[in-house]
């Protein structure tokens, strides 16, 4: 079986909203699109092109899919690391309303979000990649179905705009498994998936 894996980009107080430029993502009137930009340097560049090197297929949300769609086709590079995987391996996009995807490659699932994904992990020989999608990745991390998070936290607030896990998300306990900091201050850890959290007390015995 292959391994779910999501990469998500945040900002230190946590928002994802519209990473990749101004007009990516303006829901809730954010106007501040394009931050993680300024620190896209060679060490992120390796990163990312490691990552896209174990993918066998990738599941993206609506949303996020609509904006990868309008832009990776048109990059025509082969050698591009990004590119090359994203038009050339299967894409599936969760949704309820899309009653087709026009980028090459892709597959509407719409049913039964549990056993869909679980039979995805199974036919798929590679890692099952979620990039953004953040409404998807709190469902997938609810329902245990996420293996290993990429988390790259860049050195800004915003102070506003949509947050990866934002209030109900599903308490999740996680195991750090590799960290790095690019020379731009992107601070990157991977996380295997442990579980429900554990509970404890610094308070001192009554009778100490």
């Amino acid at each position: 079986m292959g391994k779910l894996v999501l990469t998500s980009f945040v900002t230190l107080d946590g928002v994802h909203q519209a990473p990749g430029g101004p007009q990516e993502d303006t829901r809730d009137g954010f106007e501040q699109g394009g931050w993680s930009v300024p620190y896209g340097d060679d060490d992120f560049g390796r990163f990312i092109g490691a990552v896209f090197d174990r993918s066998g297929a990738f599941l993206l949300g609506r949303f996020t899919y609509e904006i990868f769609a309008s832009y990776w086709p048109k990059v025509t590079d082969p050698a591009d690391p990004v590119a090359s995987r994203l038009n050339g391996l299967p894409k599936y996009v969760v949704s309820t309303t899309l009653d087709r995807a026009g980028w090459e490659g892709t597959t509407v699932i719409g049913g039964d979000l549990a056993k869909e994904v679980t039979g995805l992990k199974e036919r798929t020989d590679g890692e099952l990649q979620v990039h953004g999608s953040g409404v998807l990745a709190r469902s997938l991390l609810a329902l245990g179905l996420v293996d290993t998070v990429h988390l790259l936290t860049f050195p800004v607030v915003l102070g506003a705009g949509r947050r990866l896990f934002a209030e109900g998300t599903v308490p999740t306990a996680f195991r750090h498994t590799a960290g790095s900091v690019t020379a731009a201050g992107v601070s990157i850890h991977s996380y295997d998936l442990a579980g429900r959290p554990e509970y404890g007390s610094y308070d001192l015995p009554e009778n100490a």
